[in-house]
């Protein structure tokens, strides 16, 4: 139970990132991303010791965080915004394909069911129902997915790695800052004109979906079963809508809602684990380990 509890925080954190990138969506996403992941990262620096970690686990880090914005960003040049945003939203899917790949998890019929609702109710969420493909957008689509596979192969592989404190994820978030800050330099290197209200909504950015948001999913899945964080991240569109209703002035119509109950649904079915209780087999072995 603490890592969904771990899990929803992160999913209410990452419900505002719409609504807090829609205030900065005047100023080059790179820069944007930047300043933002810096101060994400600069959180972290009262656990800075571990920030120390083997080459390998750094590099899956910087892989994760800045692997998928970069990808997500570019995505977003070449294929309308819709459309990309979906493609993206497969990694609660992939989360839950791979964990057999990756950390050998045996699948349910549950848990596909449940990750494919959350696909649907997702879909339903940001498409509005409507939904064009275009092959002449297949770069942008090709990246999108490759944002989504990335960021689901970062949140299992961290349970492969040598055991590393969440404190080192400020190092990613920074390190994936400055990389960003940098290409931003390299495109466009005039420094853009940033008001205080942007300075705000970039703080509010950096605490929240693009700083803490990294460090409570970290501990979440370090803690708990992926196949029913996969489901349960599904929610993050729901809410996300429901905030964008709340207060930037969205309606709330009737396929949202058809929509919210297919993400819930989803949720519940992909997360049956968490209300089945352990049996103790005959042979005296309960939860893996014999009884004395």
């Amino acid at each position: 139970m603490p890592a969904v509890v771990l899990s929803l925080f992160t999913i209410l954190l990452w419900s505002s990132l719409t609504l807090l990138s829609a205030g900065v969506s005047h100023l080059p996403a790179f820069f944007s991303a930047g300043v933002a992941l810096c101060i994400g990262g600069l959180v972290g620096l009262a656990r800075i010791r571990e920030w120390k970690v083997p080459f390998w686990t750094f590099a899956l880090g910087i892989f994760g965080i800045f692997g998928y914005h970069a990808l997500f960003f570019l995505a977003l040049r070449h294929a309308p915004a819709v459309e990309v945003n979906l493609l993206q939203y497969l990694w609660p899917l992939l989360i839950v394909i791979l964990s057999p790949v990756y950390l050998g998890s045996r699948l349910g019929r549950h848990h596909l069911l449940g990750a494919g609702l959350g696909l649907a109710g997702a879909a339903l969420v940001i498409t509005g129902g409507r939904l064009s493909l275009d092959l002449g957008h297949l770069p942008g689509y090709l990246l999108a997915v490759g944002a989504a596979f990335v960021w689901s192969s970062y949140s299992l592989l961290t349970k492969r790695v040598r055991p590393f404190g969440t404190g080192a994820v400020g190092g990613f978030c920074l390190a994936s800052g400055l990389l960003a800050l940098a290409l931003h330099a390299l495109a466009a290197p005039a420094t853009p004109a940033v008001s205080p209200r942007d300075w705000l909504f970039l703080v509010l950015l950096g605490l929240g979906p693009m700083g803490l948001a990294f460090y409570t999913w970290d501990a979440a899945m370090k803690r708990g079963d992926p196949r029913v964080i996969g489901a349960l991240a599904y929610l993050t569109p729901l809410l996300s809508t429901l905030v964008l209703v709340l207060f930037g002035g969205r309606r709330l119509t009737a396929l949202s809602g058809c929509a919210m109950g297919l993400i819930v649904a989803g949720a519940v079915v992909g997360s049956l684990d968490l209300f089945t209780p352990v049996k103790a087999s005959s042979s005296g072995v309960r939860a893996g380990r014999k009884q004395p």
